[in-house]
């Protein structure tokens, strides 16, 4: 974990060992200032003699001024090198997030890798700017201010041993019991962020349902889960300060009476007496540093795992030693494939499927809810790998291609249709960044989506809303189809991506598909009878095996399953929207 954090500190390593130079320079000069007011106060005040004061006041200010210095720069860099690490982090965890599969992304939440780039990333920078500087400080400033004492009065300096151990071994429970507390922090911050993210992208939805009060009782919950786990943990870090008051108190009481009794019988004059009531204030604010430093650690030590988690993280997806860089056409060929999404699990998803699909058809995919339609097409561009079996598009195993290639040749219209921000030009392009706008044009009148773009005031200048939220769920379908012919694919796939739109329209697609690229293999997945039954070949899916593959009227006599569908939603007057519906 500790290697795996330390790889993001590129470009501010120089800082952080600057960091700790300055600080351990400012110590040096707080300890030089205390021997320099016994001097003054034993051999100017004492014996009269301002000219010795004057000299020692001089070289007090150059001393004072070098640790204020020293200090200003020690915080400087130190802030550049934290603020850098948390930058790294911020940018690895993104990057490598961006090469998940989707089997990786499936074992974070998105609320949980939102609390890891925000939450618990800024605890690691908080941990390591003070890492570099109060652990650099501390110890060192306690370690000097002890040997100072000893080379002063090896007796009162004991007095501050002893509370060094004892408060040391109180602050160890304290830490100890206060992390219990802290670990289990960051799980609620998931569960809060979750809360906030499902109310607001689903706010349509809440308001529709009259459901705000249920969602504020249910953040009110997340956030009352957290708030009670704070105070737990911080209520027992603040026993640090009374312990800590008792014991700097307990301190100057034995030494002013010890140092009174020692200046009395000339062991000790009264200059090293200031001095040792300030190396005392120093040994022990020290050891309060550094308690709070441990506590900070240990908090960011959770986060420190989750970001680890997610930077160590290994795509499940990973290109061959000399990938294949050309997919020769659009055939798919499935040979004794199992699926499963989770390794190890009882039941295949997809069970023992074997299809041959010709380059240039368009394949029908019908089947209920839950009979792993999308499973299977999800396969073809590596989405997911295949657990048994192999996969063949253009006649070579889809793990010998290039995952970039294969994935420019194959285009997926997922069946959750995602727009972002931007223009629809801009949303267009994703599918081909250099397209120009007559090729924005014509794969839009493909999709049938050019007639409503062009009612628009702006026209494909029009913004789109994050979300795509001013657009109605056929547009967004029949743009995302757009962006996808974009990519000049030799596969193109169809994951109930017309769902939205009316019979009329989904048919003009079809057509405008049959007749413009007929050389790209064309897979629709649909509900509808009447969005398959004009392809070449329709497969029946059932419980994640193939029931029946077919034309439309070898199905209607050899597959039940077929026929009950075709028969439930033509039994009666026909589709509603059969004549043409709304956008």
């Amino acid at each position: 974990m500790l290697k795996t954090l330390g790889k993001q500190l590129y470009g501010f390593r120089k800082d952080s060992i600057l960091t700790p130079v300055f600080m351990i320079s400012e110590v040096i000069m707080e300890m030089i200032i205390p021997l320099m007011m016994a001097a003054i106060i034993d051999n100017g005040v004492n014996k009269g003699d301002i000219q010795y004061i004057y000299k020692m006041g001089f070289f007090m200010v150059i001393a004072a001024g070098l640790g204020l210095t020293a200090g200003v720069l020690g915080g400087k860099y130190g802030a550049k090198a934290s603020a850098g690490l948390a930058r790294n982090l911020r940018k690895g965890m993104y990057e490598n997030i961006q090469t998940f599969s989707f089997a990786n992304i499936d074992k974070f939440s998105t609320a949980g890798l939102v609390t890891r780039m925000t939450t618990d990333i800024t605890n690691i920078q908080n941990a390591y700017q003070m890492i570099l500087r109060m652990c650099t400080r501390a110890p060192f400033s306690l370690i000097c201010a002890m040997v100072m004492s000893f080379l002063i009065s090896p007796r009162l300096a004991s007095v501050y041993l002893a509370a060094v151990l004892i408060l040391g071994s109180i602050l160890a429970g304290i830490i100890y019991f206060a992390m219990k507390h802290f670990n289990q922090v960051f799980p609620k911050y998931d569960d809060l962020n979750e809360s906030v993210q499902e109310n607001v992208s689903a706010i349509r939805v809440v308001k529709a349902f009259v459901r705000e009060d249920y969602e504020r009782t249910r953040f009110t919950k997340a956030s009352g889960n957290l708030y009670n786990m704070f105070v737990k943990a911080e209520s027992i870090v603040t026993l640090n300060a009374p312990f800590m008051m008792a014991t700097v108190y307990s301190c100057i009481m034995l030494i002013s009476w010890l140092g009174a009794k020692m200046i009395v019988n000339s062991a000790l004059t009264t200059g090293e007496l200031m001095s040792l009531f300030t190396y005392c204030m120093n040994i022990l604010m020290s050891l309060m540093m550094l308690s709070m430093v441990f506590v900070m650690i240990s908090m960011s030590m959770a986060s420190a795992k989750r970001i680890a988690e997610v930077l160590e993280e290994e795509s499940t997806l990973t290109n061959p030693e000399n990938p294949d860089r050309e997919v020769p056409d659009g055939s798919i060929t499935f040979d004794h494939v199992n699926f499963s999404y989770h390794e190890g699990a009882e039941e295949w998803v997809l069970k023992d499927i074997n299809l041959d699909i010709h380059s240039g058809e368009t394949i029908g995919i019908i089947g209920g809810t839950g009979s792993s339609k999308t499973s299977l097409v999800n396969l073809v561009s590596r989405i997911y790998d295949v657990s048994e079996g192999s996969i063949l598009v253009g006649g070579k195993d889809v793990r010998s291609y290039d995952l970039e290639t294969l994935r420019n040749e194959v285009a997926v219209v997922l069946q959750k249709n995602v727009l972002f921000s931007g223009t629809i030009l801009e949303n267009l392009r994703w599918g081909d960044k250099d397209a120009s706008r007559e090729e924005c044009i014509r794969v839009c009148k493909l999709a049938c989506a050019d007639d409503f773009i062009e009612g628009f005031p702006d026209g494909y200048d029009t913004y789109i809303e994050q979300g795509g939220t001013n657009v109605s769920g056929g547009q967004k379908q029949r743009l995302c189809i757009a962006r996808a012919l974009l990519k000049k694919p030799k596969i193109l796939i169809l994951d109930d991506s017309t769902s939205a739109v009316d019979t009329a329209t989904d048919a003009r697609i079809r057509k405008a598909f049959k007749e413009e690229i007929p050389g790209t293999t064309k897979i629709i997945i649909a509900q509808r009878i009447s969005s398959v039954e004009g392809a070449d070949r329709i497969i029946v899916m059932e419980n994640g095996e193939v029931n029946g593959f077919g034309t439309h009227e070898e199905l209607l006599e050899q597959n039940e399953i077929y026929r009950d569908i075709y028969e439930s939603q033509t039994g009666g007057s026909g589709d509603f929207d059969e004549a043409g519906g709304a956008n």
